[in-house]
């Protein structure tokens, strides 16, 4: 497929706010547009809200977190679960926050 290049002027504020939270997001602004783009030209509307339930997560605290809880599944011995199962404990989890 054929690329093009797509500019977008913005405030230099709002391009930082963006960048950041694209990071947070795990992603680039460049794929953030495109994600957008898809959408909006599958659904033909605004479909969808991304949004991050906390301002102070920064990549490295994300990073140290994830190294963390990998250390604590080894020695827990369920390091081995598999992504089905690693889902169901997070929608488990959820579910208990909202009770």
């Amino acid at each position: 497929m054929a690329q093009a290049t797509f500019s977008v002027r913005m405030d230099e504020s709002l391009k930082k706010q963006f960048d950041g939270l694209c990071q947070e997001f795990g992603m680039n602004p460049s794929t953030a547009i495109n994600v957008f783009a898809r959408a909006v030209v599958r659904q033909r509307k605004i479909p969808f809200e991304i949004s991050s339930p906390e301002t102070g997560i920064t990549r490295e605290g994300a990073m140290q977190a994830f190294t963390a809880l990998r250390a604590q599944a080894k020695a827990n011995g369920v390091s081995g679960m598999s992504l089905e199962d690693i889902n169901k404990e997070i929608n488990l989890a959820r579910r208990e926050a909202k009770i």
